[in-house]
């Protein structure tokens, strides 16, 4: 009888683990690299100017991109995050396993998600600025993004809803208890931690966008007074800085205010997912 090498001896198996764990290697040090070079360059240059709450050119101030970023976030996720939650609730608990219709939705969602962000640019100034004549403002910003982020809000909350399993459910319905109780009190709190991931993603790509909010939001530098004033984020603070080439040391300062701003956001969303699972 011959004797099975373990999984662990096996040549392709320590190669495929080599291969996997240089990989992780790789990617920590990138990322690592990246967060110490901003730093080093953008942490000498966090003056008390930098956070006046008036922009000037001699300041370069990055107090107003940064409520006009807080403004655009909590805008697009009021907008985005039910729609996104109520759409994956139909997909998965309400519309049949074999409906055509789903398929359609579902590949429609993939297919928004690979657009270019400059295409929904284009979509925004054309729509929301021009034909309703909300002109270059906070809100054009706002829905275009949340028309961006919408289909990686419905994917994550499908997923989520999808992983938890089918006892639950039934466990439920055993128990008297009808469909809504059992999607309000089993399944959603169930598949908190998968939505807020996916809503943590969301966030990340509204502080990071640039090219589709040049073309709706505008980029005046100061806080706007209302959502259909126009400002500038800090993604588009950074490139304007850099792009004139005057305040680079500047630039890299608002570089690391940016990476600052998402971590914080990643922690509170973290934070606010386990007080939420313990609930």
């Amino acid at each position: 009888m011959k004797n099975k090498s373990k999984p662990h001896r096996d040549p392709l198996s320590l190669l495929i683990r080599i291969v996997v764990k240089a990989a992780v290697a790789i990617t920590s040090f990138v990322l690592l690299f990246i967060v110490a070079y901003i730093t080093v360059k953008g942490l000498p240059h966090l003056t008390p100017d930098l956070f006046a709450y008036t922009y000037t050119s001699e300041n370069v101030s990055v107090f107003p991109a940064i409520v006009t970023t807080i403004l655009m976030v909590l805008i697009s996720l009021a907008i985005t995050v039910p729609l996104g939650i109520a759409c994956a609730i139909y997909l998965v608990e309400y519309a049949k396993r074999k409906n055509h219709a789903v398929k359609y939705i579902r590949l429609t969602t993939e297919t928004l998600s690979g657009i270019p962000s400059i295409v929904y640019g284009l979509f925004g100034l054309l729509f929301f600025v021009t034909t309703l004549k909300w002109g270059f403002s906070i809100l054009a910003g706002a829905f275009t993004l949340a028309i961006m982020i919408l289909p990686l809000v419905i994917r994550s909350t499908e997923e989520a809803l999808k992983s938890v399993p089918d006892p639950y459910r039934e466990a439920s319905f055993g128990l008297g208890a009808g469909k809504l109780r059992t999607l309000f009190k089993i399944i959603l709190p169930s598949a908190v931690p998968g939505i807020l991931a996916g809503v943590i993603l969301a966030i990340g790509r509204i502080v990071g966008e640039s090219a589709a909010l040049i073309y709706t939001a505008g980029t005046v530098a100061k806080i706007p007074e209302d959502v259909f004033a126009s400002g500038r984020t800090l993604a588009i603070h950074m490139y304007a800085l850099a792009s004139e080439g005057l305040h680079i040391d500047q630039a890299y300062a608002t570089a690391l205010v940016l990476l600052i701003t998402v971590f914080i956001i990643n922690i509170f969303t973290s934070f606010l997912a386990k007080k939420m699972t313990k609930g």
